[in-house]
C-alpha cells in the first residue's frame, strides 16, 4: 500500500491537501497473478486434509462440541423429551428461522450494512442469502436458550436442555466436517481455476490451456468428471479409515499443539486471501462474472410461487457465482475456527486422550471406559500397569497409538498462532472500509423493488407535483386519453421519471456516477395499434 500526495495547495486558500492512497500496481500484479490465485487455493485444500490427519481430536470417541453451532445442532435435531414439548420446540424454531431472516435481510442486510455501513458489496440484494443464513444461525443460537428457560422453569429437564454438545461422537463429527471443507474448497479452488482460464487480465499466460478450456463443454463435463470421482475417493477414505495417516508418515516431523495451532491459524489467513485476491477486492462492483461451477451460466434464478391477491410482485431467488464462491468461504471460515479453537484450548483428558513416552497421544476407543473414566485411570502409568479381564491385555495395548504429540505448551504461547490471522482480519476489514464503501457524495443504490413500491403508493398529484409537471401538461394529457378512448383506441400511458446517469440495467453492475445530471420528466402517450403514430409531450417545452 503506497501512500502519495498530490502537491502543496496553489491557492492559500487553506483547504486540506488531497491525498491519495492506492495499491502499488506492481504488488498487486502480482499478488492477484492466476499462479498465485491458485497456489493459495489449492494449498487450502492441502492444509485442511493435513491437519485432520494431525489433529488427535479427529480420533476421539467423547462427545463434539462446538460453541453456537452446536448450540444450533442440538436445538433443531436432538434431545426432544418428548409430547407437548416437542410442539414447543419445533414452534421455538421455526420462529427462529423466520425471524432470522427477516433480520437478515431488512436489519443486518439493508439497515445495517447497506444503509449504516454503506458497503459495496451489499448494494441492492447482493450478499442476502449469506446475511440471512448468518443471522437465522444467531437467532437459532439466542432461541435455543429462550427454550432452554422454559426447560427450567418446568424443573427436571435438565437431560433435555440445549447445550453445544451435539450428541455425536468427535470422530464422526470430525469425518463430516472433512467432507464439508473438502467440498468446499474444492469447488471454491476450481471456481478460481474456471475464473482464471476464462478471463483476459493476464491474456500472455496458460493460452494453450484456455483455448482447450473454451472449447466446447470442455470445462462443464471435467468439472463434474473430477468433482465426483474425487469426492468418492475422498468420502471412501475418510469413512471407511481405509488408509491410516498415522501408517504412512511412521512418525514424520510429528505435529504438536503448538504446530497445529499455527496451521489452523494459516488456514484462516488462505481463506481470507482467496477473497481478498479477487480482481473487484473489495467492491465487488466490476462487470465481470463467473459462471456458476459445472454450469454454463453466472447466475442461479428461480421463482417463487406467490399468491397474486396479497403479492403484487413476483419474487425470485437469485444467486450469482461470486457470492456463491465466497459464500462457501465463510461457510468453510466456520469449520477452519473450529478447528483453530480445538488447537489452542486442546487437553488430551477432555477428549477420553492421554500422553504416553515420547509425548506421544493415545486414544481410549472402549465406550465402557469413557462412560465412567476418571483423571486417575486415564494416564498411561495406571492403563500400561493393570489388565483387562476380558481380553488378559494391558489396557494400553487396547488403545490407539498416534504420532501426534502433546508438548503441554502455555495458553500464552499457543494464542501466538492468533497473531497471522488476527492481522488477515484487520487487512480484510480496513480494505473493505477504506476501499470498499459508498462515500457522502455518492448516491447508495436502493434496490429496484423498493423504488418500485415507493413511487407506486403516491397518488397521480402528488407524483406530477415531484415530476415538475405542471396542471396544464396534465390536463392536455388527459384531454388527449379521453379523445382516444371515446374513438375507442387502446393506448398506454407511460410516464418517464428522472434519470440519474444510470439504467436499471446497470444499477447492480455498475458504481454509481459521481457526475451525474438530472434530465426533464416526460410524458408519452403511446397507441397500442399497429400503424397509429405516437403522440409525445416533453414538459420542458411549452404545452401547446
Amino acid at each position: 500500500l503506497s501512500l502519495s500526495c498530490l502537491g502543496d495547495n496553489p491557492s492559500n486558500d487553506k483547504q486540506p491537501v488531497p491525498v491519495r492512497m492506492e495499491i502499488d500496481a506492481c504488488f498487486r500484479y502480482y499478488f492477484q497473478h492466476p499462479w498465485s490465485r491458485l497456489i493459495v487455493a489449492y494449498l487450502v485444500t492441502f492444509f485442511n486434509f493435513l491437519i485432520f490427519a494431525e489433529d488427535p481430536v479427529s480420533h476421539s470417541q467423547t462427545e463434539a462440541h462446538m460453541i453456537v453451532v452446536g448450540n444450533c445442532f442440538s436445538f433443531l435435531f436432538n434431545k426432544y423429551p418428548g409430547g407437548g414439548w416437542n410442539v414447543l420446540k419445533v414452534m421455538c424454531w421455526i420462529l427462529a428461522i423466520i425471524t432470522g431472516l427477516l433480520a437478515g435481510k431488512f436489519i443486518f442486510h439493508r439497515r445495517l450494512f447497506g444503509r449504516y455501513l454503506r458497503l459495496k458489496m451489499f448494494r441492492e440484494d447482493h450478499g442476502s442469502w449469506m446475511t440471512m443464513f448468518f443471522s437465522t444461525i444467531l437467532f437459532l443460537f439466542l432461541f435455543s436458550h429462550i427454550y432452554n428457560l422454559f426447560l427450567l422453569m418446568a424443573g427436571s429437564m435438565g437431560p433435555h436442555m440445549v447445550t453445544e454438545y451435539m450428541g455425536i461422537r468427535n470422530e464422526s463429527f470430525m469425518k463430516i466436517a472433512a467432507v464439508g471443507t473438502w467440498m468446499g474448497d474444492f469447488v471454491t479452488a476450481w471456481m478460481v481455476t474456471d475464473m482464471m482460464l476464462q478471463d483476459q487480465h493476464y491474456p500472455y499466460w496458460g493460452k494453450a490451456a484456455r483455448r482447450f478450456w473454451k472449447q466446447g463443454n470442455n470445462r462443464i463435463v471435467l468439472f463434474w468428471t473430477v468433482l465426483i470421482s474425487l469426492t468418492s475417493v475422498v468420502v471412501l477414505v475418510i469413512s471407511t479409515d481405509w488408509i491410516s495417516w498415522d501408517n504412512l508418515n511412521r512418525g514424520f516431523l510429528p505435529s504438536d499443539e503448538v504446530s497445529r495451532a499455527f496451521l489452523a491459524s494459516f488456514i484462516l489467513v488462505f481463506d481470507l486471501l482467496i477473497v481478498m485476491q479477487d480482481w473487484e477486492f473489495p467492491h465487488f462492483m466490476g462487470d465481470l462474472d463467473m459462471n456458476l461451477p459445472g454450469l454454463s451460466t453466472t447466475h442461479v434464478k428461480v421463482k417463487l410461487p406467490v399468491c397474486k391477491r396479497i403479492f403484487k410482485e413476483e419474487y425470485h431467488i437469485h444467486i450469482t457465482g461470486k457470492w456463491f464462491n465466497y459464500g462457501i468461504i465463510f461457510l468453510v471460515l466456520i469449520l477452519d475456527l473450529n478447528m483453530w479453537k480445538n488447537q489452542i484450548f486442546y487437553k488430551p483428558y477432555e477428549y477420553g486422550q492421554y500422553v504416553g513416552p515420547g509425548e506421544k497421544i493415545y486414544t481410549v476407543e472402549e465406550p465402557d471406559t469413557l462412560r465412567d473414566f476418571n483423571r486417575s485411570t486415564l494416564t498411561y502409568e495406571w492403563r500400561s500397569t493393570n489388565i483387562d479381564p476380558s481380553s488378559n491385555l494391558t489396557y494400553v495395548e487396547r488403545d490407539m497409538f498416534l504420532h501426534s504429540r502433546y508438548i503441554g505448551a502455555s495458553l500464552d504461547v499457543k494464542c501466538l498462532a492468533f497473531i497471522p490471522s488476527l492481522a488477515a482480519f484487520v487487512l480484510f476489514g480496513f480494505f473493505i472500509w477504506l476501499f470498499g464503501r459508498f462515500q457522502d457524495s455518492e448516491t447508495f443504490p436502493e434496490s429496484q423493488d423498493k423504488t418500485y413500491e415507493r413511487i407506486k403508493r403516491k397518488s397521480p398529484s402528488e407524483y406530477s407535483k415531484e415530476m415538475g409537471v405542471t396542471p396544464e401538461d396534465m390536463h392536455a394529457c388527459i384531454t388527449m386519453s379521453d379523445t382516444l378512448k371515446r374513438s375507442g383506441t387502446p393506448m398506454l400511458l407511460s410516464v418517464d421519471g428522472p434519470h440519474f446517469g444510470t439504467t436499471p440495467s446497470t444499477n447492480s453492475t455498475s458504481p454509481v456516477s459521481t457526475g451525474t445530471q438530472e434530465t426533464h420528466p416526460s410524458i408519452v402517450i403511446d397507441n397500442a395499434a399497429q400503424g397509429e403514430p405516437a403522440v409525445s409531450f416533453d414538459v420542458h417545452k411549452p404545452s401547446p
